[in-house]
């Protein structure tokens, strides 16, 4: 049965719950999210870490970054989370209204920071629970100050998080050699790859060839393959299981640019 969430209460505040056994992908986080691990297991992968959230733990996932997930549910059971979402629009209202704003260095480039569950922080996550059969129209305006009672948790518990929650800046140009290196088995859209150095489209493609001396399409493709070609070599994954962790969205796609490249099917390496 195909992994879907049931229960909805708002696009800020998501209660999901999935039945399969497992699920993977990948995801841009265009906003912050605070979200509680209630049953099952995620494993998160940001291109640099990789982190295991269990039932109870607390986590704060950063916007503008690029996130690889697995869900796992637990034995006879179902993988269940609840996630607040802090948006741009919400935060700049706090900040007018607080005088909150981002000082000092930029945070820690980290996609997803693990939170101590503290006593505070499950009263909030309790709080939440006689929400989550109301209709949005009834509820929206209850639902707007659960999410200021967010924001005020994360900074009365986690005073450094306001760096991260009052940062307004888009990203800035970095270098795109160590970016690509590290990102190129996220499979999304190059306008997305150039948002994240800092760089329109047009300038990205065109540092990206001085860089790589190749257009970025053919570059991430032979770098996916040789990436796919040492899970299956040296790490013994089965290629219906690599063409996904090195960015191929299209099993068929990936065996054939491979065998065009290594003049062997994956199959038979």
């Amino acid at each position: 049965m195909p992994s879907l969430p049931e229960i909805s209460l708002r696009p800020q505040i998501l209660y999901s719950c999935y039945h399969s056994r497992s699920s993977e992908g990948e995801q841009f986080v265009p906003e912050h999210i605070l979200s509680f691990q209630l049953a099952g297991t995620l494993t998160t992968f940001d291109g640099n870490r990789q982190q295991v959230f269990r039932e109870g733990d607390l986590r704060l996932s950063k916007r503008n970054h690029l996130v690889k997930f697995s869900k796992q549910p637990p034995e006879h059971g179902e993988f269940k989370s609840l996630s607040v979402t802090l948006d741009q629009d919400t935060l700049r209202r706090f900040s007018l209204e607080h005088g909150y704003h981002a000082a000092g260095p930029p945070a820690p480039d980290e996609a997803v920071v693990a939170l101590p569950l503290t006593p505070l922080y499950q009263s909030y996550l309790d709080s939440l629970r006689p929400y989550e059969q109301l209709a949005e129209a009834s509820s929206a305006g209850f639902l707007a100050l659960k999410l200021r009672e967010a924001i005020l948790l994360l900074l009365n518990s986690n005073p450094e998080l306001q760096n991260v929650l009052f940062d307004f800046s888009e990203p800035g140009k970095v270098d795109l050699e160590a970016f690509m290196s590290r990102n190129f088995h996220f499979n999304v859209r190059l306008a997305r790859f150039a948002y994240l150095t800092g760089r329109s489209l047009a300038t990205f493609k065109r540092d990206f060839e001085k860089i790589f001396q190749l257009s970025p399409s053919r570059w991430l493709v032979r770098r996916r393959l040789q990436e796919a070609y040492f899970l299956i070599k040296e790490k013994g994954r089965a290629p219906s299981e690599a063409y996904l962790e090195v960015g191929f969205e299209d099993l068929s796609h990936f065996s054939f640019a491979f065998k065009k490249m290594y003049g062997v099917a994956p199959s038979r390496l």
